[in-house]
C-alpha cells in the first residue's frame, strides 16, 4: 500500500505543480494579450491622427490656394501656378468629355478615329 500511496502522492503532486505552472502560464498570456491590445488600440489611434493630420493639411493648402491663387507668396506661387494650370486642364478635358458624350464630333471613314472639326448642326 506504501507504493500506491507514494504514487498516489508523486501524482498529485505533479498534478499542483502543473496547475502552478499553467495558472502562470495564464498570467503571463493574459498580461501580454493586454499588452498586445493596447499596443493595438493606440497605433490604430495614431492612424486615426495621422489621416485628420493629412485632411487638415489639405484643407489649409486647398484653403490658402482659394485665397491666393491670385497672388501667392513666392514660395507657394508654383505650386499655385501648377494647380491653376491643372485645374484649366481638367476643365477642357471635362469639356471635350461633354462634347463627345452630346455627339459633337463625327466619326470618319471606318477607322472610328474622331475629327477634329465638330459635326455640322442638322437643321
Amino acid at each position: 500500500m506504501a507504493n500506491y500511496d507514494d504514487l498516489k502522492k508523486k501524482a498529485k503532486d505533479a498534478i499542483d505543480t502543473i496547475a502552478d505552472i499553467s495558472v502562470e502560464a495564464y498570467k503571463i498570456a493574459e498580461e501580454k494579450a493586454k499588452i498586445l491590445a493596447r499596443r493595438t488600440k493606440l497605433s490604430a489611434e495614431i492612424t486615426r491622427d495621422k489621416a485628420t493630420i493629412r485632411r487638415l493639411k489639405i484643407e489649409i493648402g486647398g484653403a490658402y490656394y482659394d485665397m491666393h491663387k491670385d497672388a501667392p507668396e513666392e514660395a507657394f506661387k508654383q505650386n499655385c501656378e501648377e494647380i491653376t494650370a491643372a485645374l484649366d486642364s481638367i476643365e477642357a478635358k471635362r469639356r471635350e468629355i461633354e462634347d463627345l458624350k452630346n455627339g459633337a464630333f463625327e466619326t470618319c471613314c471606318d477607322c472610328d478615329e474622331a475629327k477634329t472639326e465638330p459635326a455640322p448642326d442638322d437643321e
